[in-house]
């Protein structure tokens, strides 16, 4: 049904173009009753001066059908681009608002598959098969009454196949569309696969695991081929019967026709005539197998389509939201606690962030400090208590507004294959030269960056490939920094860098002419010692809280990290004292 509204948008296309269409085969039906006269009039009866009227009768016909052909291609294969590219758009969009909780179990390959494949199968419905679903049906509606009236017995034998061939392409559009399904899900499948191993070629190298991953894919591969193979058989079974069927209906019009003529009750141009109307007929019950093939499998994409177009994106805009222009800063989390996947990730966090201020985030691995700072942005919700910015629940404020505000480096450094700056210029579409290198500069990219071969220039390869660790999270941050956010978060966005590039960068980030509420996820302490505040989370709840001094005088988990951080300097100083 979302597929049909699609291309009922374009109705008046397909009405001209079936316009056209139903002039054509007027014309076309035309064709028998010329090559009637031409054979029982001039050829047998010798009325030579009706062959010149005849020809030129057939050659407009032509030139006419050409013209209306012309037209009609044209017009189906316009509207279907038109349809093919709403529906990628439409597609690409509705993705684009889901959250990522849908992400987190969608894979990529699939959604590819799903952005492509499918929709090019919908696309050539569009295209060919409505084209031809019109087209066959009206010759058939049509020749059936002009065959009763040439002969009726006639008529009878030759129709007796096709309730059998009709039989066939039920019985083929029921087994195609189940398998397809299975295709569709096997190339998706295989499609992330080969998406995975291509990007991480690297690794599969370093592990010496190409073997294993050639299986793999082999094997992929192979289900793949039983399951196009099992597709191919169903056709094989029905399309010889639906040939075989269709051919015999010719067999007895030329039996029963040919014996009509020898006796006298049919003249030959007649019998001529009617072959021409029978063919009329049988080519639209030849093409419902192949109609049937492309219906199942454009069926089964369409299904998948509408799967994600049926998500309902989980976080959204409220009924008249608030639209702030700036955020102060201020942000307040209010006994908050989230669940994933039914399980606590967070418990009870009460947080008062003053404006300007910053928060370092600390704790072991998984005890919930990306999904803390993920909170602030809406990406995940709240499962019990709230989360205020400036005041008001980040739940009643318009989401554009509220992410256009903050800035956020993650821990996947993600880069796009494009110019260093326009990676940059990611933070601010509209950014100057001079705001991209005064970016940089701040977090001390600048210098690397201008050793490049072509400077702020240089094409970074897929996902930042070419440049070290530390690069790639510099210019993440140097994207963040550009779009001058109330709020900035990063997300262990420094882990790469040595102690010193981290120091200067940190302390860029410190004097900055605006100050935005901060908050820094680290697991080394020389990133988050500066902090006015450090949290430190264990289970998902806060175990300790404080000010560099005040954690180190409780001796507690920030005080046991920081002596196994810095008990080699502890030693030397001790030594040298």
């Amino acid at each position: 049904m979302r597929t049909f509204k699609y291309i009922w948008r374009y109705k008046w296309y397909i009405i001209l173009a079936t316009i056209a269409l139903i002039i054509s085969i007027w014309l076309d039906l035309k064709n028998p009753v010329l090559i009637k006269d031409m054979i029982d009039k001039v050829i047998i009866g010798g009325q030579k001066e009706l062959m010149s009227k005849i020809l030129y009768s057939i050659l407009i016909i032509a030139i006419s059908r050409a013209v209306l052909g012309y037209i009609k291609e044209f017009t189906f294969d316009y509207y279907s681009t038109k349809v093919n590219r709403d529906i990628k758009v439409d597609l690409f969009n509705h993705i684009q608002t889901l959250p990522y909780s849908y992400f987190d179990g969608m894979n990529t390959g699939e959604l590819m598959s799903r952005m492509t494949e499918d929709v090019e199968n919908i696309w050539r419905v569009a295209a060919f098969g409505l084209s031809l679903f019109i087209e066959n049906t009206i010759y058939f509606v049509i020749t059936i009454p002009i065959l009763f009236k040439i002969n009726f017995k006639l008529s009878i034998v030759c129709l007796i196949p096709m309730p059998f061939i009709a039989w066939c392409a039920t019985k083929l559009e029921d087994e195609i569309d189940d398998n397809y399904e299975k295709i569709s899900d096997q190339a998706a499948l295989m499609n992330t696969t080969a998406q995975e191993n291509i990007a991480g070629v690297r690794l599969v190298k370093a592990f010496a695991r190409e073997k294993y991953e050639i299986l793999k894919f082999l094997d992929m591969n192979k289900k793949n081929y039983k399951l196009n193979m099992k597709q191919n058989k169903i056709v094989a079974k029905y399309f010889p019967l639906i040939e075989f069927l269709s051919n015999s209906s010719v067999v007895m019009m030329v039996t029963i026709g040919g014996i009509s003529v020898i006796k006298g009750n049919m003249s030959v141009g007649t019998l001529v005539a009617f072959n021409s109307y029978l063919w009329m007929m049988i080519w639209p019950m030849r093409m419902i197998g192949w109609l049937t093939n492309m219906m199942g499998q454009a069926k089964a994409s369409a299904k998948k389509i509408s799967k994600i177009f049926d998500t309902v994106p989980e976080i959204k805009d409220c009924d008249n939201p608030i639209s702030l222009e700036k955020i102060d800063g201020h942000i307040v989390f209010d006994n908050v606690s989230f669940k994933y996947n039914e399980e606590y990730v967070l418990k009870n966090i009460n947080i008062d962030v003053k404006p300007g201020t910053t928060v370092a985030i600390m704790g072991a691995t998984g005890s919930g400090k990306s999904s803390l700072i993920n909170l602030i942005g809406r990406f995940y919700d709240v499962t019990e208590g709230k989360i205020l910015v400036n005041g008001h629940d980040v739940k009643t404020l318009k989401l554009n507004d509220l992410r256009k505000r903050i800035a956020t480096v993650s821990q996947d450094t993600f880069l796009f294959s494009d110019t260093v700056a326009e990676n940059v210029k990611l933070g601010k579409e509209d950014a100057s030269f001079e705001e991209v290198k005064k970016a940089c500069s701040e977090a001390c990219a600048d210098d690397f960056i201008e050793e490049l071969s072509d400077g702020y220039d240089s094409i970074i390869g897929e996902r930042g490939i070419g440049l070290s660790g530390g690069q790639k999270q510099r210019i993440s941050i140097a994207r963040a920094l550009i779009k001058d956010a109330d709020v900035l978060i990063l997300d262990d966005s420094t882990s790469a860098l040595d102690m010193e590039t981290e120091y200067s960068l940190l302390k860029n980030i410190y004097s900055r002419d605006k100050k935005a509420t901060t908050f820094i996820i680290a697991h080394r302490i020389s990133a988050v010692k500066n902090a006015d505040e450090i949290i430190f989370l264990q289970d998902g709840s806060i175990a300790e809280r404080g000010n560099h001094e005040e954690l180190l005088k409780k001796k507690g988990k920030y005080y046991e990290i920081y002596c196994q951080q810095f008990k080699d300097f502890e030693d030397i100083e001790s030594e040298v004292v």
